[in-house]
């Protein structure tokens, strides 16, 4: 171990601070590994455990800014470790870096979003290092190796903390939420509040409960600060599918004031009834873009990108709304039978669908064509029969095309 002055020390435990705080403020994942990996015996880990032995006290330091004194009980647990690990004193080292671990547990619960992933990746794999290194030196002086067991209790720790992200756990916290008796949800803050519609609205939407959806996400969506603009983009992104699910279509100004530009298509094939337009819009946005699984920031987390239909959850939602795209589509086709023969416009042939079927590229034989006419009468989206033999579908003379008026497909 190579003589440092203590001007030295001093100035490398700094650098090392300015760096630790400078990581977690841009959340620079990648520098904050290498701050954090004891095993690579890197030339700068290691001169920063010299720096800590000379100086000795570097809670001084901490305890002297706010921005290191903010991840006080972190740093400090770490660099004892350290120290121990530069030392040899490996049952040390490990016992300091699991209190480390422990609080960077806790503050990565904290963290807006789950940035620093790969650095707990990083501290789970140094604490079974520092375990097995730890129990060597405790079997080499007869007493129980023990180490390795207790790192396996905090991996199970950290398996609990990312497992919340689970969608078949989500129901269980939840309920724990709603049926406990010791808060009351109103006196919670607004952004509080809009976070949990937010993610809750979200839910419903995987598990398809639209009108619990829209209320939370309409909830969520009128609370939103209105200068986060963001913010209100990302419930939008899952409000939209939902209200489209509903029947309610949006207007083109909202789409374009949020950039939401994905649902463009899939707005106007709902209005024109164009199937090919709807497919088309589908399988140019589904997988374009990446939704990084985040927690809000004032509200919503600021950072967040474009969420694509089928990594954000919704492109099953947009896919069923091929039925109502066929019902707009039997619409037109009896709008332009009633002018041309007023009489017998109720009366729609198989074989006319069809061919405005292929007109929009869409090849399908009758007993297809067939086959989706049953599925709209049986959803309620068309009133009317089904004339077998005579390939025809009778409609309805009162309302053949029922609104949905805000209740789901075939509710």
């Amino acid at each position: 171990m190579a003589y440092v002055s203590m001007g030295e020390a001093h100035r490398r435990i700094t650098e090392y601070l300015n760096r630790f705080c400078g990581a977690v403020s841009y959340q620079d994942s990648p520098m904050l590994c290498r701050l954090l990996s004891f095993s690579s015996n890197s030339p700068s880990l290691l001169s920063l455990a010299d720096a800590l032995n000379v100086f000795q006290d570097a809670s001084i330091l901490i305890r002297q800014s706010d921005k290191f004194s903010e991840y006080g009980e972190i740093l400090a647990h770490l660099f004892r470790s350290l120290q121990s690990y530069r030392f040899g004193n490996l049952v040390e080292a490990y016992l300091a870096f699991e209190k480390f671990a422990n609080a960077f547990v806790q503050e990565f619960r904290n963290w807006e979003s789950a940035w620093a992933l790969e650095a707990l990746y990083v501290v789970c794999y140094e604490i079974r290092i520092l375990a097995e290194k730890a129990d060597k030196e405790l079997t080499s002086n007869g007493k129980s190796p023990e180490k390795l067991k207790a790192a396996g209790s905090l991996l199970m720790k950290v398996f609990g903390v990312l497992a919340l992200g689970t969608v078949n756990l989500c129901r269980s916290v939840i309920r724990s939420i709603e049926t406990a008796r010791i808060f009351d949800y109103e006196e919670f803050p607004r952004r509080d509040k809009v976070t949990y519609m937010y993610y809750t609205g979200r839910l419903e939407v995987f598990n398809e409960n639209f009108p619990a959806a829209d209320t939370k996400l309409s909830y969520a969506l009128q609370h939103c600060n209105p200068k986060r603009e963001r913010n209100i983009r990302m419930i939008l992104k899952y409000l939209i599918p939902v209200k489209l699910s509903l029947g309610i279509i949006p207007k083109d100004e909202l789409l374009q004031k949020y950039n939401l530009h994905e649902y463009m298509n899939v707005v106007q094939a709902l209005r024109k009834g164009d199937l090919r337009l709807l497919r088309h819009a589908l399988q140019e946005h589904e997988d374009r873009y990446v939704f990084p699984l985040t927690s809000f920031c004032t509200y919503l987390h600021p950072n967040c990108i474009v969420a694509v239909f089928l990594r954000s959850g919704v492109y099953l939602v947009l896919e069923k709304l091929e039925l109502q795209v066929y019902q707009r589509l039997m619409k037109k086709i009896y709008i332009i039978q009633k002018l041309s023969d007023p009489a017998r416009a109720h009366q729609l042939k198989l074989e006319v669908i069809a061919k405005a079927l292929r007109w929009l590229e869409i090849d399908m034989d009758l007993d297809e064509v067939e086959c989706i006419m049953t599925i709209l009468i049986y959803k309620n989206l068309v009133k009317g029969y089904l004339a077998h033999k005579s390939k025809v579908v009778v409609l309805s003379k009162q309302d053949p095309f029922p609104k949905l008026n805000g209740k789901p497909v075939g509710s």
